[in-house]
């Protein structure tokens, strides 16, 4: 049997341990170019660990999902953060577990604003990019370099996100 899976609105507190809300945060405002713009500063610490690695920035155009949608895998990187920002402005759906002893725990859903983004921390279990209702593009920053820096794992019993609400 199925088990469902709830969605939950993006907030800095429920996501905090799998990294940071990539948003216009009014703590982090600063000033610049003589007053004319306004900068939301280090609202995320982009990660690349390993010799020869660097960040690299991409845009993604991430096809829609079809719901029910079963969440049948999860990935993580252990070598580097990775930052999904939305450009196309659309909702989408961030999905991600808790590490229990090297396999992704029961996995939390979340639902971005299109004016949100997220930057999953090294290491992080995630599912890969989750577009809703129509192509969309986002803004990538995430590691580049040598080595392997992709973990997949599969679960037995696939989770289950139902059509999430307009």
């Amino acid at each position: 049997m199925p088990e469902f899976l709830d969605i939950r609105p993006l907030t800095r507190s429920a996501f905090a341990p799998f990294g940071e809300v990539i948003e216009a945060d009014p703590a982090s405002l600063r000033l610049i170019n003589g007053g004319t713009t306004e900068r939301f500063h280090a609202l995320a610490a982009a990660e690349a660990a390993g010799e020869g690695a660097r960040v690299i920035i991409n845009l993604f155009r991430g096809q829609p999902r079809s719901f029910p949608y079963n969440v049948d895998m999860m990935e993580r990187h252990p070598f580097g953060s990775q930052s999904f920002s939305p450009v196309s402005g659309r909702p989408f759906l961030v999905v991600v577990s808790e590490d229990e002893d090297g396999r992704p725990g029961r996995p939390q859903v979340f639902l971005a604003r299109g004016d949100q983004g997220v930057n999953y921390r090294r290491n992080v279990w995630h599912h890969p990019l989750m577009a809703l209702g129509q192509a969309s593009d986002f803004l990538v920053v995430d590691r580049d370099g040598p080595g392997n820096n992709l973990e997949e794992f599969f679960f037995e019993t696939p989770f289950v996100i139902k059509e999430p609400a307009p």
